[in-house]
């Protein structure tokens, strides 16, 4: 299933597929780990690493935060899901639980508060303990540079390769 899923992200970023066809890619691999995650749990097999995440406050669009979260967990991560319109404070009380946080933003008018989250990690100490990845339809590689986060994916594939190579745990 990772295999799969890892072509069907190649193939979202080479525009052979798209979002309707990653969706449904992503809700089979998650069916399919509802079953097998019994087995996975007397195996004591690791997971990747896990990842809190949600739209930054204001924010109510959840369409991008469902899709990264599914293709992180069809790619071994364990996903905390802060749910929608997540307060700097959320972010930072789920700092000590997680290896990384993904913020994402889909209006202009919300991107300041990724600013202000990123400030409320660093203020409560929390921020060199994890990995902060951004995204979202407004939201760019400079603007992410700007604001101190250590990534930005364009897309739910690319936060997957991205969150691999900054959080990865061995097992």
């Amino acid at each position: 299933m990772l295999a799969a899923m890892a072509e069907v992200g190649r193939q979202f970023e080479k525009g052979e597929c798209y979002v309707p066809e990653m969706l449904i890619s992503a809700r089979a691999m998650k069916a399919g780990l509802a079953k097998l995650q019994p087995s996975l749990k007397q195996t004591n097999v690791q997971a990747t690493g896990l990842v809190a995440l949600g739209p930054v406050k204001g924010d109510l669009h959840d369409m991008g935060k469902n899709l990264v979260g599914m293709m992180l967990e069809g790619a071994g991560f364990k996903v905390k899901d802060l749910g929608v319109d997540v307060s700097p404070e959320k972010f930072v009380a789920a700092a000590d639980e997680v290896d990384g946080i993904g913020l994402s933003a889909l209006l202009t008018t919300t991107m300041g508060n990724m600013k202000n989250t990123l400030e409320a990690l660093e203020s409560a100490g929390k921020r060199p303990k994890v990995k902060v990845i951004v995204g979202g339809a407004p939201v760019t590689q400079d603007f992410a540079r700007q604001i101190g986060a250590d990534g930005y994916a364009t897309d739910a594939s690319r936060a997957v390769a991205l969150a691999k190579s900054l959080i990865f745990r061995s097992s």
